[in-house]
């Protein structure tokens, strides 16, 4: 049985509550798990010294707590960053800049960490203007029914940022495509009622969550779950497994491809969209070999695009684009296909 991945844990001391509050609010962001957060007279006063693997000591002013020092160096091992910089308010351009040096500096401790989109970030897509009337379906695709079984399967993968530019994908889609989606996005599992909520809006597309025995239909965009891996059995019908996803973030976009390729082969294609860190990158050559299609989002585009670039990086990739300028690409290439079929079935006939 695979070991769970647990993520890094911290703790947090502060005699501000609101920097306390900001602070955990940023560090979860960061995939990262919060064990304790308080002030200096809590903390000395707690039953037991938290297990962590890093401290963080935020303090108007170190000389009003002489003692808090003295205990952290006498009941820890773990590191501790002293004088973390308070936090402005957030949304503002040096919040952001206060968050990318905090991210900085647990990564000289904890190694590299993504960034993952937060409810705010989520709820201001709502913000947008309504959705312009979809494209037209080119006259050489047939319309799908929406309650069959989708023969092809493109992979949405995404982190930071990634909701915006699945949205803006989604928009440019024409209704009535023969394909169904997975969406395997990084994001902390207490905000993906409010994804599906954001996301849930398309009427052509919906969004939903997976459920045990369900296949994926035509018109579908599954969410994969955060906590535990799903696969696909050999019905094609997606199982969740009782372990956690492998690696630091769930859903593992590396594992998704790999469990939904390992049933749909050269019938699953992938779409890695915006986000840090190189995830998909592993899954690529191996879908690269079945004949996958492997596009990314242009790095102009993205809000971070360490992750799209990872995946370029592996030469796998045959088409990169803008989010909108993907979705063309879609339809243009399954309109080619059904083409091609109607081209053979008259040859054969």
């Amino acid at each position: 049985m695979t070991a769970e991945v647990r993520p890094f844990s911290v703790a947090i001391v502060s005699d501000s509550a609101l920097q306390r509050r900001r602070l955990q609010d940023a560090v979860a962001r960061f995939g990262l798990e919060v064990c304790f957060t308080g002030d200096p007279a809590r903390l000395i006063g707690y039953p037991t010294v938290p297990d962590v693997q890093l401290w963080l000591v935020a303090l108007e002013d170190e000389a009003d707590h002489p003692s808090l020092f003295d205990f952290l160096l006498e009941n820890t091992e773990a590191p501790i960053l002293f004088g973390v910089d308070e936090a402005p308010n957030p949304g503002s351009t040096d919040f952001f800049r206060w968050e990318r040096r905090l991210q900085d500096k647990l990564e000289k401790q904890l190694g590299t960490l993504e960034q993952l989109d937060d409810p705010v970030s989520l709820e201001a897509l709502n913000q947008d203007p309504p959705v312009a009337e979809s494209p037209r379906r080119p006259t050489w695709i047939p319309e799908a029914t929406r309650d069959q079984p989708a023969e092809e399967v493109w992979v949405l993968g995404a982190s930071l940022g990634g909701p915006a530019a699945v949205k803006a994908f989604l928009d440019g889609l024409p209704q009535g495509l023969p394909v169904g989606f997975v969406y395997a996005q990084h994001i902390d599992g207490n905000f993906t009622d409010v994804l599906t909520r954001v996301l849930g809006r398309h009427a052509h597309y919906a969004l939903k969550q997976a459920e045990p025995d369900y296949q994926v239909r035509n018109g579908d965009v599954v969410l994969m779950p955060v906590d535990h891996e799903w696969y696909l059995d050999s019905r094609g019908r997606l199982q969740q497994k009782d372990t956690a996803w492998p690696g630091p973030y769930g859903p593992s976009i590396d594992q998704v491809l790999l469990n939904v390729a390992d049933h749909y082969k050269d019938r699953c294609h992938a779409i890695l969209f915006s986000g840090m860190g190189n995830d998909g990158a592993i899954a690529a050559p191996l879908l690269r070999a079945y004949g996958s299609k492997i596009w990314v989002q242009n790095s102009d585009s993205c809000g971070n695009s360490s992750m799209p670039d990872s995946v370029a990086a592996t030469g796998c990739t045959s088409f990169v684009g803008d989010p909108v300028q993907l979705a063309r690409k879609l339809t243009q290439t399954i309109e080619e296909s059904c083409l091609l079929k109607r081209k053979q079935q008259r040859d054969s006939a």
